[in-house]
């Protein structure tokens, strides 16, 4: 039990601050009112560079993504401005309606973050809204047009403002929270061209021209974890309680439609890749060529990505069977002389 709490933390990078002080979960009303005069942000887009999200904040948010399924939530993280960075101390569910493709904040939603902030400020707990996550359940981290526009729109009226994207599907597949931080940059601004970067992630066919139309209009943020001396608390509660459907449940059950619906979107792409390269066969050699590689190169990513999560599901399981299967049960071995024993 230990063991896995502390493989979940060693996987997601979560780090201990100082247990006696807690520094990250003090707030300074004066600081922060100081740094919203301020606005840095305002000169420099790409002012906020870091996210530090606590532990049970990292679990409120992935159990929350957990529970929508196949249909996308949506909540409020708390917490405060550091320097470049948002730190996220807390977060919260929002009352609102999810589609597969997106998420309808209500006036009824609108209400109920007031009254929660109010009662947290009645409660001693002075930490704003800092930023909103929701869920891409099997699509991945990133933007879509929607989530721009969202984004764009808090920026304008509350910012610093933060967009949170979490993976539910890919997360138990991976055993890993996939997730990803985001900020949009202004309607005027034109950010410098990038090189690439090498943090590929598999993007399901239908999704891609909707990933690709709005890459340009955000960047992402670092992001790490932390836990405080309370959040060991809770974690070790949470470890103690279900602990045993952890180590029982298996990963290829559990998320079985996702991995169908990779195997479906890989194909999708092999033959989309084939036509392609057979359309391009008139193009002379590079193009044949740089047509080929681009396409082939990022089936063979995904491929290899779905292989090794089926590879692990697979040696999780059978170092499971070898662990538990027959525990309890009476050895032969001991049983031997007992046996002898009664033949004399």
């Amino acid at each position: 039990m230990e063991n896995s709490q502390k493989a979940w933390e060693l996987e997601n990078a979560v780090k201990l601050v100082d247990p006696h002080r807690d520094a990250l979960y003090g707030y300074d009303k004066d600081e922060q009112e100081a740094i919203a005069s301020q606005r840095p942000w305002k000169s420099d887009p790409h002012h906020f560079k870091n996210v530090r999200i606590s532990a049970v904040a990292l679990l409120k948010m992935v159990m929350h993504a957990r529970s929508g399924g196949s249909l996308e939530i949506m909540g409020l993280m708390q917490g405060k401005i550091a320097g470049d960075t948002f730190i996220v101390t807390d977060a919260f569910r929002l009352p609102v309606e999810g589609t597969e493709t997106r998420v309808n904040a209500s006036a009824e939603a609108d209400e109920y973050v007031v009254q929660y902030l109010s009662a947290c400020r009645e409660n001693g707990r002075m930490e704003n809204a800092v930023g909103w996550y929701h869920s891409h359940p099997g699509y991945g981290c990133w933007l879509s047009g929607i989530d721009v526009a969202t984004q764009m729109l808090q920026q304008s009226h509350v910012d610093p403002f933060l967009a949170v994207v979490i993976d539910p599907d890919r997360t138990i597949s991976a055993g890993k929270v996939e997730i990803g931080a985001f900020r949009t940059f202004p309607k005027d601004y034109k950010p410098a061209a990038s090189g690439g970067s090498d943090d590929y992630q598999t993007i399901p066919l239908n999704k891609i021209e909707d990933f690709g139309a709005h890459a340009s209009q955000y960047y992402s943020l670092e992001i790490s974890h932390y836990k405080s001396s309370l959040d060991s608390y809770l974690l070790e509660l949470l470890w103690n309680k279900y602990w045993v459907s952890t180590i029982s449940q298996s990963p290829l059950f559990t998320n079985r439609e996702y991995s169908s619906k990779q195997m479906l979107d890989l194909s999708q792409k092999i033959e989309k890749a084939q036509k392609a390269i057979e359309a391009n066969a008139r193009g002379g050699p590079g193009l044949r060529a740089a047509a080929k590689d681009s396409a082939l190169d990022k089936i063979v990513r995904d491929s290899n990505k779905i292989a090794g999560e089926e590879m692990t599901g697979l040696l999780a399981g059978d170092v499971k069977a070898k662990l538990f299967n027959g525990l309890g049960a009476p050895s032969v071995q001991a049983h031997a002389p007992r046996l002898e024993q009664a033949q004399l």
